[in-house]
């Protein structure tokens, strides 16, 4: 039996980090392989509604709890022609796709987008196309989705069906302009003026608009820390976001620093928030710019980019099975993780997707004409969805430690406090050794009572077990039946790799 090491857990609610923002639960749809095109849009489907959604896709994305969803790029939104996307379905052009190599038939656009967000119930967030376009299309865009009536191009939104407004508040001024692969690229200097530019037009328009500035593709970019200080330094009063984006993966077989990558979420937020602040200071600006950390998720990006994937999508095809991840319990441990960072650090990281919702790197799976499922990552994000919700407090933590090759020596136990506005607390935690199971103490005497503590656990045997087409239920959490309560003392047995939430309720 695996020796059990030992780790405790302290918190007042009179300490606290910050509010959970509303907009830190976001996800992504971008019009990349199936995540639009038989993933939410399927009218074909035995169970697709009136307007081709898939309802059973729409009834797990209830059950995931996204708040907001970026759209529709990503890459793709650096090559896109927002016109072609709007008005008679018969009369859009079909186009091809140069970031994912595809043909887009663009049979779903902006107007089947504000659809699906009402269905859902989520804020939408608007990407504009600052690649192949720039400023006057970003205008004709924003007219067309936010002015009541009277003009061009409202009046053409109006003649389309959709007779209000949509007024989206949420925008992001480009995608990865930093970055070779993107079409369109920009230096440092081109993209913060065209982002300063752009977003101060933007508000002659719509004054009450949030505006995201592009920042680094990745902590790991030769320009990290440079990009932002130079986009900043020409857009600081022009936008209210810098982005963020991070994915992780195993490689070169070290696991064990797989297992600590919130360590690295967590040094690109202080990196990213420190620039800001410089700029600001600067600048003699009391203005804090705040990060929209849009794209994040646990993605095999080495094995794409070298073709060991089954995908081999034929030149221009249409909706291609591209980048369709399957997820293990271990993948699901290390997204919880990168999630309790986001709540951690919620303070200035305001907003925040999962790339993506649906097939691409998601949490949720279909089949063509046949059923749909949740992956592993589902169920964290879910339940920090659900029950994430309130004010985040300050946590003192102690732990054992494993040893990394990319971190030293890191905590096994990471985890964040959240006090819910009906008076319970909701702790989660990730155990993130793989070999030993930890008994964690919880002191929660600060609280005015302690009434039903129940734990779910969400682990397996096989670090590797996923759930599949022929297997959907392989991996979920599970009650955890070690909870022992002792006046205001808590205490419960995380396994080996797991994610834990506790729920203290009055």
């Amino acid at each position: 039996m695996a020796e059990h090491h030992r780790a405790r857990i302290d918190f007042d609610p009179r300490f606290t980090v910050a509010e959970v923002p509303e907009r830190l639960f976001g996800s992504f749809v971008e019009h990349l392989g199936r995540c639009v095109y038989t993933g939410i849009y399927e009218p074909d489907h035995p169970r697709a509604n009136a307007d081709g959604l898939r309802q059973d896709v729409l009834d797990l994305i209830g059950e995931l709890g996204p708040t907001m969803i970026r759209y529709p790029g990503g890459n793709f939104v650096s090559g896109y022609r927002w016109e072609d996307g709007v008005g008679p379905k018969a009369d859009r052009p079909r186009r091809l796709d140069l970031a994912w190599g595809v043909t887009e038939t663009n049979q779903f656009g902006l107007g089947e987008f504000m659809k699906f967000c009402r269905t859902v119930g989520v804020e939408p967030n608007m990407a504009v196309n600052l690649g192949t376009r720039g400023l006057q299309e970003a205008l004709d865009l924003l007219e067309y989705a936010n002015h009541p009536s009277g003009t061009y191009w409202s009046d053409l939104r109006r003649s389309h069906g959709d007779e209000e407004p949509y007024g989206i508040k949420l925008w992001c001024l480009g995608n990865e302009m930093d970055g070779p692969w993107q079409i369109g690229q920009r230096t440092a200097a081109e993209y913060g003026r065209v982002a300063d530019q752009t977003g101060r037009a933007m508000r002659m328009i719509d004054p009450g608009l949030d505006l995201v500035a592009c920042g680094s593709s990745s902590r790991a970019m030769p320009t990290f820390g440079a990009w932002e200080a130079e986009v900043l330094a020409q857009s600081y009063e022009s936008v209210d976001y810098i982005s963020a984006h991070a994915y992780y993966q195993p490689q070169g077989g070290d696991v064990a620093s797989f297992m600590a990558s919130a360590e690295d979420m967590e040094l690109f937020i202080d990196g990213v928030i420190a620039t800001a602040d410089a700029v600001g200071a600067k600048l003699k600006s009391d203005k804090k710019i705040d990060i929209a950390f849009d794209e994040w998720n646990v993605w095999y990006q080495d094995a794409w980019a070298a073709g060991e994937t089954d995908e081999r999508p034929e030149p221009w095809a249409v909706a291609p099975r591209q980048l369709e991840d399957a997820y293990s319990a271990m993948d699901a441990v290390v997204f919880g993780s990168l999630l309790i960072t986001l709540l951690r650090r919620c303070d200035r990281v305001t907003a925040a997707c999962l790339a993506q919702l649906v097939n691409v790197i998601a949490p949720i799976m279909t089949e063509p004409g046949g059923p749909a499922w949740r992956q592993t990552t589902f169920f964290p994000f879910a339940e920090a969805s659900k029950w994430g919700r309130g004010t985040v407090l300050e946590v003192s933590a102690e732990a054992p430690t494993f040893t990394t090759a990319k971190f030293g020596e890191v905590a096994a136990l990471h985890s964040v406090a959240v006090a819910n506005e009906d008076g319970s607390v909701t702790v989660f935690a990730v155990n993130r050794d793989l070999d030993h199971p930890l008994t964690v103490e919880i002191d929660a005497s600060s609280l005015p009572s302690l009434g039903q503590v129940t734990c779910s656990t969400l682990t397996d045997a096989d670090p590797d077990a996923k759930n599949t087409l022929q297997d959907q239920e392989r991996v979920a959490p599970a009650a955890n039946a070690t909870v022992a309560v002792d006046g205001g003392r808590i205490s419960v047995e995380l396994p080996a790799m797991s994610w834990n939430t506790l729920r203290i309720t009055p």
